[in-house]
């Protein structure tokens, strides 16, 4: 069991610390009670945020040199887990979603790494991180339809769909984690220094996890492209 996951080749050589991994789980579902590894997942954030704020992370800062090297006002666009991190710091929780989205939430929070969940039903064909060419349709989490600017950074598939804009901040609708969804793909990437020891170590903890919470589905690492 595989998924296509891959990068274009301008990608690596504008970011050369970038860091991804990726897991495909097959037999997931709604019905899942509470992942237990969400309080573990949160205790790593509290004891970072003791001692500094989210935007002092060096796995923030990282995100934050790339969206101003974009052209993106970091402040504006914020990486998906410093969205996550600023709101926990600020309401001491996350609202619960889904089983599989709450737990990603939870990774992305204890380890300030973004980690994007997608329905691969939902996907055609590859999905690639690539440069926008302005054509490519998103559909927002309200059913809105919008074009990434040229250049944009996105998660792009084979039909021209967009599935995420901005890199790791905005995910699309149209592929979102929903009761119905049966396979996901997961990705989670970083730019700092030590990004590469701690995507893998985020990528075997929450394949540990994805197990404890669905015992009968079928986790299986992507190696991205």
């Amino acid at each position: 069991m595989s998924f296509p996951f891959r990068y274009a080749a301008e990608i690596r050589p504008r970011f050369p610390k970038l860091c991804s991994g990726a897991l495909l789980i097959d037999g997931v579902d709604g019905t899942a009670g509470p992942p237990r590894a969400i309080a573990r997942f949160t205790g790593m954030a509290d004891c970072r945020l003791a001692v500094a704020s989210e935007g002092g992370l060096p796995e923030i800062r990282a995100w934050r040199r790339a969206f101003a090297a974009m052209g993106l006002k970091p402040t504006q666009h914020r990486c998906a887990s410093e969205a996550l991190l600023r709101r926990y710091r600020k309401e001491g929780a996350l609202p619960a979603r889904h089983p599989l989205i709450d737990l990603c939430n939870a990774a992305s929070l204890g380890f300030a790494i973004p980690v994007a969940v997608f329905d691969t039903a939902r996907i055609a064909g590859a999905l690639t991180v690539r440069s926008a060419d302005g054509g490519e349709a998103y559909e927002t989490l309200a059913g809105g339809i919008e074009r990434p600017e040229p250049g944009e950074i996105i998660f792009a598939d084979e039909g021209g769909r967009a599935h995420a804009r901005r890199w790791t901040s905005r995910q699309s609708g149209w592929s979102a984690i929903r009761a119905s969804t049966t396979q996901a793909l997961i990705v989670a990437e970083a730019l700092h220094e030590t990004g590469g020891e701690d995507v893998a170590a985020l990528m075997a903890t929450l394949a540990r996890a994805l197990a404890e919470t669905w015992p009968g589905a079928v986790v299986t690492e992507v190696a991205p492209r």
